[in-house]
């Protein structure tokens, strides 16, 4: 990407739901590419990195909330630690993104430091698209253009973006801001949580390694 308080994953079941097998990961790729499915990556305890070379989206909105999760320990989660981040919560009501990367980088025990990297949307003439887009970053650089932008807007009163999902995870007294349509151009990002109702990703090419040059920036 969901809306409920994120858990620890442990990269075991990370693993077996991503990439059970050869043919189950071409299963998922197949069925995201045709936009059947509805899409939530999320790694409680660990941010993930994001790129898009070009995203333009329409009904954004963007607020101030929180996402729960745990310290992330060899194996696993360290339940004693959980803890409460502060996070931009940005959505849009529909996507298309050009160039898009995601990347995680976590320790696995017994095999040292490993990196997931997904990649979709390299034709340009193919870009991913995505309805009622959320995303949970921890930072953004970017260059940005907005259209009829609003800023200072009551998170409750927002309705150019889609409605709020969690409003428990709303900044206490925040504000928001909205615009008929956001354009990104090299947009970089970290995040804890993505989640979309439907994704579909053109072109979909996932990879495992232990090279730090998959990390997508």
């Amino acid at each position: 990407m969901s809306s409920k308080p994120r858990g620890g994953t442990r990269w075991k079941r990370f693993a077996v739901v991503m990439v059970p097998s050869v043919a189950a990961a071409a299963a998922v790729g197949i069925g995201l590419s045709q936009g059947v499915l509805a899409a939530s990556f999320t790694v409680s305890g660990q941010e993930f990195k994001v790129r898009a070379g070009h995203l333009v989206g329409t009904g954004f909105s963007q607020y101030g909330g929180t996402v729960e999760g745990y310290k992330t320990v060899a194996g696993g989660k360290d339940e004693d630690d959980k803890t409460t981040r502060p996070v931009a919560i940005s959505t849009f009501k529909h996507a298309k993104i050009n160039n898009m990367c995601q990347s995680l980088k976590t320790n696995v025990p017994g095999l040292g430091t490993i990196y997931m990297r997904l990649e979709a949307g390299n034709d340009k003439n193919k870009p991913v698209e995505a309805d009622q887009l959320y995303l949970d970053i921890a930072q953004l650089d970017a260059d940005a253009e907005f259209r009829n932008i609003d800023i200072g807007v009551a998170i409750q009163d927002q309705n150019k973006g889609p409605d709020v999902k969690d409003h428990g995870r709303v900044l206490p007294g925040g504000f928001a801001q909205q615009a008929d349509e956001a354009v990104l151009d090299d947009a970089r990002q970290t995040a804890w949580a993505t989640t979309a109702g439907t994704f579909k990703l053109s072109g979909l090419s996932l990879r495992l390694g232990t090279n730090p040059k998959m990390e997508c920036f």
